[in-house]
């Protein structure tokens, strides 16, 4: 009462007399002095590419939202649904069949999709972690204003392992055709798998172990995500349309964090423009425009690292041909945990080298 209380209220009166009044109209970096090259830095830090522009980058999204929503009709299709994109989004976010009636029944839907996907993991991945995890839910006081789901690390010491948080406040906004994607994103094979691999990376400074380029981070856990396709993790057409979801989501951060702040979008274009394109929530499309507001570049890591992953799997497979085996192209990614992506290109070319040698 006499420290911490008085020295948020002097942060709110701050934020309230002095900042908010006098801050830019604009949302975007680009209105910042020398904002435009600030950008560009902030996009090659992100991406850990020094061959990344905002101007390249928001063409790729621009393709990658076409190449999937061409996908998402198909899936559309698929199902028998009668009424077009729009319709098939509010039949989506409205019919309860897709949602669970109580925080248990989410859970357990969630655990059963994790250990469904633990017994197939050694069919593409040579190592795998000793550390376990457990599927959890999200606090519940820190759960009205949190994210979907996410991937706790073990703390140091190991009292306890990895965990999959699964947010089970608001029911009616965490859809069953969602959790496949997320989990294989959150848990395994994504963040879970590839975070206790990197504890156990030998002969290496503890800064290596706690590591994380976003772009690696997160490029791997939406491969993760696509890679369920070949696991057969995806059981139905809705499922389908929940990975492709989470994949357009991504592409359109590609677009909307560059239209933000290369190209002068304003808020209201950004909540169209990802509201109109994919089956978020629209509270979640909300949450989502004001984080790329707030933290300019760090939406990009997540598809350039995946499409970057990809791009060196299949670098990988022609170049080994017969010889290319998935779980230890999966081993080489991972082995060395977070990796800026232009030194995994590195390794991963010294691992093509190393097979072709055998």
């Amino acid at each position: 009462e006499t420290a911490v209380i008085p020295a948020y209220r002097r942060a709110r009166d701050f934020m309230r007399d002095e900042y908010a009044p006098n801050a830019q109209e604009k949302v975007g970096a680009a209105a910042l002095p020398e904002g435009a090259a600030y950008y560009e830095a902030l996009v090659r830090y992100f991406t850990t590419r020094d061959d990344a522009t905002a101007d390249a980058i928001h063409k790729l999204g621009l393709k990658e939202v076409a190449r999937i929503r061409k996908e998402m009709d198909a899936v559309i299709k698929k199902t028998g649904f009668k009424g077009d994109f729009k319709a098939f989004q509010a039949f989506l976010r409205s019919d309860p069949q897709f949602y669970a009636r109580t925080p248990e029944e989410l859970l357990m839907r969630a655990a059963w999709i994790a250990k469904s996907i633990d017994g197939k993991l050694p069919a593409y991945f040579g190592k795998l972690p000793r550390q376990p995890y457990s599927v959890q839910p999200v606090p519940a006081e820190i759960a009205p204003n949190y994210t979907t789901g996410r991937y706790s690390g073990a703390p140091s010491g190991a009292s306890r392992g990895g965990e999959y948080w699964v947010n089970t406040y608001a029911l009616d906004k965490r859809p069953f055709y969602e959790l496949p994607a997320l989990t294989l994103h959150e848990a395994v094979p994504g963040h879970h798998l590839q975070n206790a691999l990197a504890l156990e990376v030998e002969n290496a400074p503890m800064f290596r172990t706690q590591f994380y380029p976003h772009a690696f981070g997160e490029g791997w856990g939406l491969y993760a995500e696509k890679l369920g396709i070949e696991m057969g993790v995806y059981k139905t057409p809705y499922e389908e349309f929940g990975r492709l979801s989470y994949e357009m989501w991504r592409a359109c951060r590609l677009v909307i964090d560059t239209g933000l702040h290369s190209k002068g979008w304003t808020r209201s274009q950004a909540l169209d423009y990802l509201g109109g394109n994919t089956a978020l929530s629209l509270k979640n499309v909300e949450t989502e425009v004001d984080r790329y507001i707030a933290w300019p570049g760090q939406a990009l890591a997540y598809k350039v690292g995946e499409l970057t992953i990809w791009e060196l799997r299949r670098r990988a497979e022609k170049a080994l041909g017969p010889k290319f085996d998935i779980r230890s192209f999966h081993d080489a990614v991972l082995v060395k945990g977070g990796l800026p992506l232009e030194m995994l290109s590195a390794e991963i070319d010294a691992y093509i080298a190393r097979e072709k040698a055998k």
